[in-house]
């Protein structure tokens, strides 16, 4: 299914004279766009047929992408390098990316078959994360990741923001930072009182924020806010296009292999779950103190269920 509300917004990019920055930094739509002129005739063939069929365009193999088009497979090599992509995988996983931000419910269901008979559901969930899991283990930026664990060695007071799916991972991590070290505040960034929270926290405080598509609106403010506040905002997100990206100190794109229904968590969690256990990891005899005492207060308040008792 196209989304006709996406291939308004191609017409209006086409003829517009002043295009956003982000989206020509980013797009891929807008790439094709700005190097239409230069084609072939059968490269501006296959850029058309892309812009009007990206739901179609993105699942294509090369092979059937020439064949669609009545090309051959050269051609699409051609016109892929034409646009600056270093090679096919790196032009889906830009086409990937651009549909995961404007996609509706609607078209994610219809794009999933949700409602096809006959279907092999748990297969399908199943192979789909290990396939996104597999991309993650390939194409992660280890070096980021390991920096965002520095920040967290050198902050003494972190707070851990997300809002809609994304509340889901802020509260997993920051649960999960405040049973190995002090000073983690989760921040849920739909409730109005997250600006109080952020304006009242200790000058120059360590903000990470999740964000994934359909970005909030909220976590857009609140990303502003931040940075003019002076903290230093590190984002964990999920695409390039994230409209977060240009309040952020630093970033971290977590890679997906696929357009999800209603949100990829996999390597998300994955990603998460490296943090803590790598901070965890350099804290040395920190941890064990912090852990001793959270132990010792369940015990006195009967926190948890415990078998001895």
């Amino acid at each position: 299914m196209t989304n006709p509300l996406i291939n308004l917004n191609f017409k209006k990019m086409a003829n517009s004279t002043t295009i956003n920055p982000t989206l020509n930094s980013h797009s891929v739509m807008t790439n094709i766009i700005s190097h239409l002129d230069s084609l072939t005739p059968k490269g501006k063939i296959l850029g058309n047929y892309i812009m009007q069929n990206p739901t179609k365009a993105v699942f294509m193999t090369i092979k059937e992408l020439a064949e669609t088009c009545k090309t051959s497979e050269a051609t699409v090599i051609r016109f892929i390098d034409s646009c600056g992509y270093r090679g096919y995988s790196e032009f889906q996983q830009a086409l990937k990316s651009f549909l995961d931000t404007g996609l509706t419910l609607l078209d994610r269901a219809d794009l999933k078959g949700i409602q096809k008979p006959d279907i092999n559901r748990l297969n399908h969930v199943v192979l789909e994360e290990m396939s996104n899991l597999q991309h993650l283990y390939e194409s992660i930026d280890l070096k980021k990741l390991n920096e965002i664990v520095d920040y967290l060695m050198q902050s003494p007071n972190v707070y851990v923001v997300g809002s809609r799916l994304s509340y889901t991972f802020a509260y997993f991590m920051g649960w999960s930072l405040s049973r190995i070290r002090k000073g983690t505040t989760i921040v849920k960034g739909s409730d109005t009182t997250s600006i109080d929270q952020i304006a009242n926290a200790p000058e120059k405080s360590l903000i990470i924020m999740v964000a994934t598509t359909r970005y909030p609106n909220e976590l857009i403010k609140l990303g502003k806010f931040i940075r003019r506040e002076g903290h230093t905002l590190i984002l964990i997100t999920d695409n390039t296009m994230s409209p977060i990206i240009q309040f952020a100190n630093f970033f971290l794109v977590v890679p997906m292999n696929s357009i999800p229904f209603i949100g990829n968590t996999s390597n998300m969690l994955c990603v998460i779950k490296y943090i803590v256990q790598e901070l965890a990891s350099r804290m040395g005899d920190d941890l064990k103190i912090h852990q001793q005492k959270l132990e010792q207060t369940y015990l006195e308040n009967d926190i948890l269920f415990n078998i001895y008792t």
